[in-house]
């Protein structure tokens, strides 16, 4: 690839080498890495916690991968916004702390599987607001890799024909929402 196919298909004010797909689909996945699911509220991650502790006993770092794990990547949150909420959980009553092995290992307290049972057990990762928060740039993040590939290894045909397919893909998606 040379660069002399200009895509100007791509509805910009100006023309795009297509060298420059490549670094526009960087930030376009750059962009839904930084916001794939680390934006939790902070409810999400006590019944997160909750919805764990309902299963085995734990410590704050096994909570936090497991949160990850359970949440596809999509979402890992801090020790500073789970050791917070285990300290909080704890002044409630819900769980209790025991040390071992140098290590706090929580567990729910009968209040605590009291409060698990009321909220129906239902973990943040599980609910499909998740899906949508997840689902989305995901599918983005990988028609923008399938893109950026055509790009750096693609004939000019090739390329061409790719930019027709993602025009028209942008058209099907504006046309989503135009049907609400």
């Amino acid at each position: 690839m040379n660069g002399s196919f200009r895509a100007d298909q791509f509805g910009a004010a100006g023309s795009i080498p297509v060298d420059g797909i490549w670094q526009a689909f960087e930030q376009l996945r750059s962009k839904f890495e930084k916001s794939g699911g680390s934006r939790v509220g902070r409810g999400d991650v006590r019944a997160a916690v909750l919805a764990l502790l309902a299963e085995q006993p734990m410590h704050g770092y096994q909570l936090i991968r497991e949160i990850e794990e359970r949440s596809g990547g999509n979402w890992k949150p801090s020790a500073g916004s789970v050791y917070p909420t285990l300290q909080l959980l704890a002044d409630e009553g819900l769980i209790s702390a025991e040390e071992f092995n140098g290590r706090k290992t929580y567990t729910l307290t009968p209040a605590g599987r009291i409060e698990v049972e009321k909220s129906g057990g239902t973990a943040p990762w599980s609910t499909s607001d998740g899906d949508k928060s997840s689902s989305l740039p995901k599918a983005g993040v990988e028609l923008a890799q399938a893109a950026a590939q055509v790009g750096r290894t693609g004939t000019d045909e090739q390329t061409k024909q790719a930019v027709e397919v993602l025009n028209e893909a942008r058209r099907k998606l504006y046309a989503i929402l135009a049907q609400s």
